[in-house]
């Protein structure tokens, strides 16, 4: 039976049917959550995709966290459940504290739009597990407010616990997040929350390569799920 992932549309989403592509490619099932629903269903894995919720009025995902599917989301979480934040979604699980940190704007106050290297640093989470330790992949970055930032005492308990999944590789990190962190997990190691787009990256007609599709079939294969050939 193909896993079913469930994929989340809020006002002002734009890369929520990219998500469900992906799923689609690897041989998953992907499953429309609207952001009014109160409840996610059967659904083995939720991904919150990129774009701009609700206009991303006030600050990047201070509105969607507070949207009725997200309480659903928390109680997804909570009891284990694998939950992927991809860019805006990023934005939302912190703006939840799904996640800890925020997403502030680039370093330099402009939108960056371009593949860069991301480093894997960790491969024990569902949505890394795909990836060999210490690979390094391109996948496409699109965001105005992607700085990851941390206090000092968060940031060292996020390395001394494991907690960064993905690093910008040395020399590309596009928007001056701290420590080149590009994704990070929570403690549990079952949400995970990235400012690239992997779901851009798995589609070798496409110009970004493929290198994104091991974030999906690895999320697949965590689950026991069967993965479709590439």
């Amino acid at each position: 039976m193909a896993a079913r992932v469930g994929v989340v549309t809020f006002p002002g989403s734009l890369d929520d049917r990219d998500a469900a592509a992906a799923v689609h490619i690897v041989g998953g099932e992907a499953v429309a959550l609207w952001h009014e629903d109160t409840s996610v269903g059967d659904v083995d894995a939720i991904i919150l995709p990129g774009g701009f919720s609700y206009g991303d009025y006030l600050r990047c995902g201070a509105v969607a966290h507070l949207a009725p599917v997200m309480r659903a989301v928390a109680r997804f979480a909570a009891d284990g459940g694998p939950v992927l934040g991809i860019c805006n979604g990023f934005q939302v699980l912190c703006e939840a504290r799904l996640l800890p940190g925020a997403l502030l704007r680039n370093e330099r106050l402009r939108f960056v739009s371009r593949p860069v290297g991301i480093d894997v640093v960790r491969i024990d989470t569902p949505f890394s597990a795909g990836y060999a330790d210490g690979q390094r992949i391109t996948l496409p970055v699109k965001h105005g407010e992607g700085r990851y930032v941390a206090d000092v005492r968060t940031l060292d308990e996020l390395e001394a616990e494991g907690q960064v999944v993905f690093r910008y590789a040395p020399g590309e990190n596009p928007n001056g997040s701290a420590r080149d962190i590009a994704g990070v997990t929570n403690a549990a190691g079952n949400v995970v929350g990235l400012m690239p787009h992997p779901e851009h990256a798995v589609d070798a007609v496409l110009s970004e390569g493929t290198d994104g599709r091991g974030m999906f079939a690895g999320l697949l294969a965590a689950i026991g799920r069967p993965v479709a050939p590439v």
